[in-house]
């Protein structure tokens, strides 16, 4: 893809690249941020100066809020925005680069290394990525940085961490503690938050510079001390903290004095919890990342802290500030500050009770992960994708805990092969093949876990094009389900060997696989969104090959399922499939709309395959309809995802036919120049732009344009087909359910 000339980051603020709608990811500020005026500027002029900056710091001295607040400063420099990655969750090195893609918005199906993607991605770009809590990843972190800053040239890091990443052309910047003035600010305005009359006056003024003179201007400690006001007066806190100071710290100021005084802070907080609110404290640093109350009711309960009372004691801990609430569009979440966590881990592993609460958290998100799989298929599919999406780093936390023991790597192997709806159906293919590979790395005795992971390994390789990987993993569930019996990894291994048969242009076999497959689930009982793309896979083959009545009573019966089920994922496939019979009999408005609801659904699920594809389709209607401009701009578009996808079209004659047509009737129309153009204006937009002039485009208004001008579309070889025979029983429809 031809990308535009850039200009460098030290050039004015200029207008965004084209196509470019995100400017990136920067959290909104839930209070003011106080002071920091010369460490800011800092920031900004290093910034300008060197591609890699790191702000370095202990824990709770703000290097991230002070790291974000620069970036949000110098935002306007870059014109392909401003990009945040937390790693803080991320603990298998493996998924550094997916957590990368990730922050970046970036979807890739295809089985490149997620670097491949990352380098492709940054090559050309103007870009600042802030890199926040890297330090338990720091040598995969820095190797990435490098391998980033190496190949792209407009590319700038800031990092903040408490240890550099030690490389060539590296800027540290030490984060100071705050000046006395901005803390008294600071705390001042903590305290008005849980006092609302709080305010400074002469009588209180002396206590809070001393306060924050002994918390050495950390913002973390002076927020935790500010929560004490609810109970105490500034003096009282003063008192107190004075007193567990020279117990603990003694009068140094080092930096190691600095890192004992948040140390003490926190310390301080803990001792003045109630035993149940230590206790809770402990427990609910098994999280990683957000949690919510029911999750915690579950793995943090115990006759010492029965469920019942979990909602009070939390809340204890949210009005000192030790757990933090953030409203989501899945509810109320909430969160520890790493170093709020870290302590409490301490107290944790002092109890003993680490790995018990470990396998607790695992078992809890085992469930979860096996009621979004039932609930996948009902009328609450959008709000399984959004649970899922928002606890995933709960879930690779517990795949990580079930690996550690060998005894248990068979949770594992469940556990990735139960998330299949969150790999396929949501976008993440990559992480999804990654997890898959490694849990199946372990032998284990129990077969029913590992032939599941081993067709959804297959089913993924499938949809990344790697038809050699998909072979190897179908094949060994086949023979593994033969040898114990296993009817249902049998009848899910057929129906993905079919799968793979049909985006490799075989359709006899693709029918004959797909029929099969649809008569063992039948046997068994079975429906569920993998049995209806089952049967909008086999209209795709009868489609393909001629019989587009079939096809459409296939998906139509499909439609009617979904319809009943409240299916979405599924059902955008099923309108595909509508819509490329509607346009092959003539019927283009008719496509459009279909197509229209296929691709907002898919673009909801963050399905590429499914966006790439209506699109495809959508561009053909658009030539048809008369306006050979625009369905040049959607075919560029689609050039540009199909990368993040795969082979485009899977290198298929039959999922090409609609490419090629629409490229024959707009040149045609265009003249090659003119459709080159609109190519290249597609090529410039994101996904998310492309699918909005997509949803937003209307037949043009043209006298005499026509559908049944065209005629169908020629078959691969050049000529027309007729229908085939059709392959399902009766009239031509597929046996009900």
């Amino acid at each position: 893809m031809r990308r535009s000339q850039r200009p460098s980051p030290d050039d004015p603020p200029d207008a965004p690249s084209p196509g470019i709608t995100a400017r990136g990811n920067l959290p909104a500020e839930l209070n003011r941020f106080v002071g920091r005026d010369e460490e800011l500027a800092d920031l900004g002029r290093l910034l300008t100066e060197s591609r890699l900056v790191t702000v370095l710091g202990v824990g709770g001295v703000g290097k991230t809020r002070s790291a974000i607040r620069a970036a949000t400063l110098v935002e306007k420099r870059y014109f392909d925005g401003v990009w945040l990655v937390e790693l803080s969750a991320v603990h298998d090195p493996g998924l550094l680069e997916h957590a990368v893609i990730d922050a970046l918005g970036l979807t890739d199906h295809t089985s490149r290394p997620p670097r491949t993607t990352l380098l492709e991605h940054l090559a050309g770009r103007r870009l600042l990525l802030v890199v926040d809590g890297f330090e338990h990843l720091v040598d995969a972190c820095a190797e990435l940085v490098c391998a980033l800053l190496r190949r792209a040239p407009q590319l700038r890091v800031l990092a903040a961490g408490r240890r550099p990443l030690e490389l060539d052309g590296e800027v540290t910047y030490p984060l100071a503690p705050m000046a006395v003035e901005d803390a008294v600010t600071l705390f001042a305005e903590r305290a008005a938050a849980v006092r609302p009359e709080f305010r400074l006056t002469q009588d209180n003024r002396g206590s809070a510079r001393e306060l924050c003179r002994r918390l050495d201007g950390i913002p973390l400690a002076l927020e935790l001390a500010a929560g004490r006001l609810r109970a105490l007066s500034t003096e009282q806190v003063l008192q107190r903290l004075d007193d567990r100071f020279r117990l603990l710290t003694g009068a140094g100021r080092s930096a190691q004095a600095r890192h004992q005084t948040l140390r003490t802070a926190i310390g301080w907080s803990h001792e003045l919890c109630a035993p149940e609110q230590r206790l809770l404290w402990a427990r609910l640093s098994v999280f990683a990342g957000q949690f919510d109350l029911e999750a915690v009711e579950y793995i943090c309960s115990s006759p010492e802290l029965p469920a019942e009372s979990v909602l009070d004691v939390l809340t204890g801990l949210l009005a000192q500030s030790v757990v933090l609430r953030e409203d989501s569009a899945v509810g109320t979440r909430y969160r520890m500050l790493d170093t709020v966590r870290e302590y409490g881990a301490e107290w944790l592993a002092a109890t003993g009770d680490t790995d018990r609460l470990r396998r607790r958290h695992r078992d809890w998100f085992l469930g979860l992960a096996t009621w979004c799989e039932l609930d996948w298929f009902s009328p609450r599919q959008g709000e399984v994708a959004a649970r899922a999406e928002s606890e995933l780093p709960n879930l690779r936390r517990a795949m990580e805990c079930s690996l550690e023991s060998p005894d248990e790597a068979h949770l594992a192997q469940y556990l990735a092969g139960t998330l299949w709806f969150l790999w396929v159906g949501c976008g993440r293919l990559s992480e999804g093949r990654h997890w898959l590979n490694h849990v199946l790395e372990e032998e284990t005795p129990y077969e029913p876990s590992r032939l599941k992971a081993l067709w959804v390994l297959g089913y993924v390789a499938v949809l990344q094009g790697d038809a050699v990987g998909a072979i190897s993993a179908l094949q060994e569930c086949r023979e593994e389900a033969d040898r114990t019996g296993d009817a249902a990894a049998q009848a899910y291994a057929v129906h993905r060997s079919g799968c793979l048969a049909l985006v490799t242009d075989d359709m006899v076999r693709a029918e004959e696989l797909l029929q099969d497959a649809l008569g063992r689930y039948r046997d068994l009982g079975e429906l569920n969104s993998n049995v209806l793309m089952a049967q909008i896979e086999l209209a795709m083959a009868v489609g393909f090959r001629g019989d587009l009545e079939a096809a459409a009573e296939i998906c139509q019966e499909v439609r009617e399922v979904c319809d009943d089920r409240g299916e979405r994922w599924a059902l955008s496939y099923a309108l595909f499939v509508l819509a490329y019979a509607q346009l092959q009999q003539g019927r283009p408005e008719c496509a459009r709309e279909l197509l229209r609801e296929s691709l907002a659904i898919g673009h909801a699920f963050h399905d590429l395959l499914g966006s790439v594809l209506a699109l495809e389709l959508l561009a053909l209607v658009t030539a048809v309809e008369g306006d050979a401009a625009e369905a040049a701009v959607l075919q560029g578009a689609a050039e540009r995802i199909w990368p993040s996808v795969g082979l485009p079209l899977f290198g298929s004659a039959y999922y090409g036919r609609p490419r090629a047509e629409c490229e024959r009737l707009a040149r045609r129309e265009l003249g090659d120049a003119r459709y080159e153009s609109g190519r290249r204006t597609g090529a410039q937009l994101d996904p998310d732009a492309a699918v909005t002039r997509a949803l937003a485009c209307r037949p043009v208004d043209r006298p005499g344009v026509t559908a049944q001008r065209r005629g169908p579309v020629p078959a691969p070889d050049g000529r027309t087909r007729k229908p085939a025979a059709s392959p399902t029983s009766g009239r031509g429809g597929p046996e009900r359910w």
